[in-house]
């Protein structure tokens, strides 16, 4: 913990201390994972975009 973040009380204390402090840095995704989420994404707004244009034709 740094200088201004002292705790509350020995109760917080303990908390901080069993579950961990919350840092600033983000933490990252495997790619893997990374690009899972960028192909399901892009597959739906590519789906979305493609039955706008269909609706359309269609009439």
């Amino acid at each position: 913990m740094k200088g201004t973040d002292k705790p509350f009380n020995d109760v917080i204390a303990h908390k901080q201390n069993v579950e961990g402090y919350p840092g600033t840095s983000r933490g990252k995704l495997p790619l893997p994972i990374k690009l899972l989420g960028y192909i399901l994404f892009g597959s739906f707004i590519l789906t979305v975009v493609i039955g706008v244009f269909g609706i359309f034709i269609a009439n």
